[in-house]
């Protein structure tokens, strides 16, 4: 399984989102710090979900990063979120 299918599958399964974009933009990062050389180091997720509803930015982001779990979040060195 690859990083991105990881990446959907535990936010579609905590979240049931009503769209969700999983974008892998290593490519742009290549040679910068943090480019591990496995092309799956920066990603960009956008998610809507009622999930989120009445939740702060910050509760938003520590739900969705509990939902990535440690195995996920240690193999990203960035995460762009836009939550909707």
């Amino acid at each position: 399984m690859t990083l991105e299918e990881q990446i959907t599958g535990n936010l579609k399964t905590a979240f049931t989102p009503s769209m969700l974009n999983v974008i892998n933009e290593s490519h742009l990062h290549a040679g910068h710090a943090g480019d591990d050389g496995t092309g799956e180091s920066h990603w960009r997720v956008e998610i809507a979900s009622d999930a989120f509803e009445g939740q702060s930015r910050i509760a938003k982001h520590r739900a969705i990063h509990a939902a990535l779990g440690p195995e996920v979040m240690g193999r990203i060195h960035a995460l762009s979120l836009q939550i909707k």
